[in-house]
């Protein structure tokens, strides 16, 4: 079952209030940076699978 609009609406203000306006971007920003690493280090974890697959 997806969330309704309602759903999401009423978890944005919550944490908007939570957290305040002027903290969300920085707030986003680090989410942001952590999901670069994560996809980092999937590939880099990828890359050597292959390495290991394929020895030249």
């Amino acid at each position: 079952m997806a969330p309704s609009i309602w759903q999401i609406l009423i978890i944005v203000i919550a944490v908007v209030l939570l957290f305040g306006a002027g903290r969300l971007p920085q707030i986003m920003g680090d989410l942001a940076k952590g999901v670069q690493s994560f996809k980092k280090g999937l590939k880099e974890e990828d890359d050597e699978k292959k390495k290991e697959n394929n020895p030249e």
